[in-house]
């Protein structure tokens, strides 16, 4: 079944660049699956890197363009506890070695030696949940990135008395490595489990937030990253992210964009500008004269110069002296 993507800005826009922005792929990879025949706009195949998409118009992927893109793995693993994320030390098993094929509930096969999955958003030995395994370096990137927006979500179940006071602080009043924390969103969903939404990932974050309030951590299960959530995946268990679900995660970390006031042939309005484009005059300001119109004597090398003001006077350099004119 195809997915469609219909353009809906006021203004006509380079294709590989919209298709960066729906989060299908990066530029580069949407010039290449322009030039490879991947790309369709209302059903008319499109072979130019520098295309425009008009308002209204629909581009759709052909079938070799979506196994191209769904190339590259993304495992969404549902990892148990004793399993490491990360790079394993001696006596840790990897996050990655459950990715077999008989574990696949979609019926994948499971990666190759070869291939290099790295998780995008660590989750600790002793926690467990949804954890990405991933050799996608835009989704990576969307997820982990520097840039990213995307909060994750968990349900923590703790030890230790839970009162509005605690509450209070781990919502927004906690600093770990003598930095302060961004606002959490918390909320209690038992008797001793509480919901975290976070928009950050310090290293045990959740632990040393409640170790710093006086709670314990007994159990930590993450349910979701960004619109991805763990549903019904059985633990120990794994599927491919589809192609859907990868546009879906890099199109919310792109985060809300103020849209640009355009006029009527699509051009941008400059902010505080009486027009559009370059050169004229600003707003509520006389334009300036041309240098050949200038009042006699302006640019004599004083300042006020023909603006009918009469020049500066100076001392004669004397503590106390006496002005005298220049």
């Amino acid at each position: 079944m195809s997915i469609l993507h219909t353009y809906k800005g006021n203004a006509p826009v380079r294709l590989n660049k919209w298709m960066a922005e729906l989060g299908l792929c990066s530029r580069r990879e949407a010039e290449a699956l322009i030039a490879q025949g991947g790309v369709m706009v209302n059903e008319e195949l499109v072979t130019e890197p520098g295309h425009k998409i008009n308002t209204h118009e629909t581009l759709t992927l052909t079938a070799a363009a979506r196994i191209a893109l769904a190339d590259k793995l993304t495992a969404i693993l549902n990892k148990p506890v004793n399993y490491v994320s990360a790079q394993p030390e001696a006596g840790q098993v990897p996050a990655v070695r459950l990715l077999k094929t008989d574990n696949a509930t979609d019926g994948e096969p499971g990666p190759g030696r070869d291939a290099s999955l790295a998780p995008l958003g660590r989750l600790d030995m002793d926690s467990r949940g949804l954890l990405l395994l991933s050799e996608d370096g835009v989704l990576a990137k969307a997820i982990i990135g520097p840039e990213h927006t995307l909060d994750k979500e968990y349900l923590v179940t703790v030890k230790g008395v839970i009162n509005d006071g605690r509450l209070t602080l781990l919502r927004n009043g906690l600093s770990l490595d003598g930095r302060k924390l961004k606002a959490a969103k918390i909320t209690r969903e038992g008797e001793q489990t509480l919901r975290f939404i976070l928009r950050e990932g310090r290293k045990r974050q959740i632990r040393r937030m409640c170790d710093l309030v006086g709670l314990k951590v007994v159990d930590l299960l993450r349910v979701r990253i960004g619109p991805l959530g763990l549903g019904d995946l059985p633990e120990g268990k794994w599927r491919k992210l589809t192609v859907r679900e990868r546009a879906g995660l890099i199109s919310a970390s792109l985060g809300e964009r103020p849209k640009r006031l355009r006029d009527e042939d699509g051009k941008p309005v400059r902010k505080g500008r009486s027009f559009v484009g370059k050169g004229g005059a600003a707003p509520n300001r006389e334009p300036r004269p041309d240098r050949k119109d200038r009042p006699r004597g302006q640019g004599n090398g004083y300042k006020g110069a023909g603006t009918g003001r009469a020049p500066r006077a100076k001392r004669d350099g004397r503590p106390g002296g006496p002005k005298r004119d220049a």
